[in-house]
């Protein structure tokens, strides 16, 4: 039975180049092509990376899963909802602990960074407000908080925060935020105004989180370009 299932879950063979293939399943924004191509190793990859590595804020880690949970609900899955509900929360645990063992070792140079001050401090005071506020709890509800959760094993990890206790509420927020998006994409994909019109919903799914990602970043960018401007006035 596993094996049949880690058969499905590698990439669909469609009758395009690889190359083609490969192109598709490396753009998590085209989350049709990315779920169908990249099978469900490649959604594992983008959830570590996206937990995991700083620069994964950008990908739509919601949308994807949903996704997966609607794509799931056809009459030929990509892969086991079981699979999905398992696999998927166990990258996202990896990716917490990478994202707080860099926290711990270069915790305040990836602070004090370059890409930091892209992303924006904002994220960054909010990530330490809820820390203050919360304490471990902010790993646990941080997973349902867009660039939050990129930032909260880095913050969790450079704060000195116990690797016991962080591994527990990571544990509990992974299973609860993947399974449980993968879980609403699933039920919802049977309803027959989604099933029927899956390419419309992903498409809306992707612009709530494109768009936003990208209007952030421009005005970081300009904003930037503004100050270089007054410091050369």
């Amino acid at each position: 039975m596993l094996g049949d299932a880690l058969r499905v879950a590698a990439p669909r063979d469609f009758d395009v180049p690889a190359t083609t293939l490969l192109l598709d399943s490396m753009n998590p924004f085209d989350i049709e092509s990315f779920v169908a191509t990249g099978g469900l190793i490649g959604l594992c990859v983008l959830i570590f990376v996206e937990t995991g590595i700083l620069v994964g804020f950008i990908f739509p880690g919601d949308s994807v899963l949903f996704t997966a949970g609607v794509f799931a609900a056809q009459p030929e899955p990509f892969a086991p909802l079981w699979l999905l509900c398992l696999a998927v929360p166990l990258a996202a645990i990896l990716g917490d602990q990478c994202g707080y063992f860099i926290g711990r070792r270069v915790g305040r140079s990836v602070v004090e960074g370059k890409l930091m001050r892209t992303i924006g401090p904002e994220y960054l005071a909010k990530t330490n407000h809820y820390f203050d506020r919360f304490g471990p709890l902010t790993v646990f509800f941080g997973r349902f908080i867009g660039i939050v959760r990129t930032l909260t094993p880095l913050v969790a990890g450079f704060s000195g925060m116990s690797h016991r206790t962080f591994t527990l509420f990571s544990v509990l927020g992974s299973f609860t935020w993947a399974a449980g998006i993968i879980l609403l994409g699933y039920f919802l994909g049977n309803v027959p105004l989604i099933r029927d019109n899956i390419e419309i919903f992903i498409i809306a799914s992707v612009l709530t989180i494109v768009v936003p990602t990208f209007i952030h970043l421009a005005r970081r960018w300009r904003t930037a370009r503004r100050d270089r401007r007054a410091g050369a006035s």
